[in-house]
């Protein structure tokens, strides 16, 4: 059975400057059974309401601005699988989370970008669903607790999104090596609660983290975490790391 995740997946540029990032992205990869299908809660697709991308076939959107020319030429032509949506739709309403289909939503780089590096052939089906974030992390949970049975059918269940995420705060000088302290103290408070299985604390991460606020000003990149965890059970910490300084890379499975 595949286990659900969660993919920080940076700047934009991490599909053109993959870093540390990329090896264990693609290691991570080749180390599953290849899924029969994904689907993606990116922290780029926020919603008043419970949203799945039913495109046949998707187009590549960079929703971005400023950055060089080769990434805007990026392209991730994968399938969509508007029949798995619906299922998916169905589950989900059923759990009481009611949830309808957009025909017209394109992929962004929040699920373009990592998938990219891990499974470069786009030719596995992917499906959208899109980020309530204004209902929080516990809403988050249950979503991914009511999608948890498709991780049985093959189905790889991924929340993208950054462990910590404020791009008024990141260092663009600076190199791998740095950590700033802050950050990391975010991190590590998440890590230790995550393999305690504190669902409490996590929850309430706003009030109970160290610099809470600092990492994440608004917490949508944070939310598709608590989707992959309430898809899954026993945490695994796959990849650990920071880029510009407090911008954290790291990549968590749930088995």
């Amino acid at each position: 059975m595949l286990p659900s995740l969660y993919i920080s997946h940076g700047s934009p540029m991490l599909a053109l400057e993959p870093g540390e990032s990329g090896p264990a992205l693609r290691a991570l990869a080749a180390a599953l059974p290849r899924p029969s299908a994904i689907l993606v809660v990116s922290a780029h697709w926020e919603s008043d309401q419970l949203l799945l991308s039913g495109a046949a076939h998707p187009e590549t959107w960079h929703d971005f601005y400023g950055f060089p020319a080769p990434l805007y030429a990026v392209q991730y032509p994968a399938p969509g699988a508007p029949e798995l949506a619906e299922e998916i739709a169905g589950l989900l309403t059923e759990a009481g989370l009611p949830a309808s289909i957009d025909t017209q939503r394109p992929f962004d780089h929040g699920t373009w970008v990592p998938l990219s590096l891990m499974y470069p052939n786009a030719d596995i089906p992917v499906v959208q669903l899109s980020l309530p974030s204004r209902l929080g992390p516990t809403f988050q949970t249950r979503v991914g607790r009511a999608l948890a049975g498709l991780r049985q059918r093959g189905v790889l269940l991924m929340g993208s999104g950054s462990i910590t995420h404020n791009l008024g705060e990141l260092d663009w000088r600076a190199g791998p090596e740095v950590v700033t302290p802050w950050a990391k103290a975010f991190r590590d408070w998440m890590v230790e609660r995550l393999e305690e299985d504190d669902e409490a604390a996590l929850h309430a991460y706003r009030t109970e983290a160290p610099h809470a606020v600092r990492n994440h000003p608004r917490d949508e990149h944070l939310l598709p975490l608590y989707f992959a965890r309430g898809a899954g059970e026993r945490f695994g910490l796959v990849h650990s790391g920071f880029t510009l300084g407090a911008l954290g890379m790291d990549i968590y499975r749930f088995d």
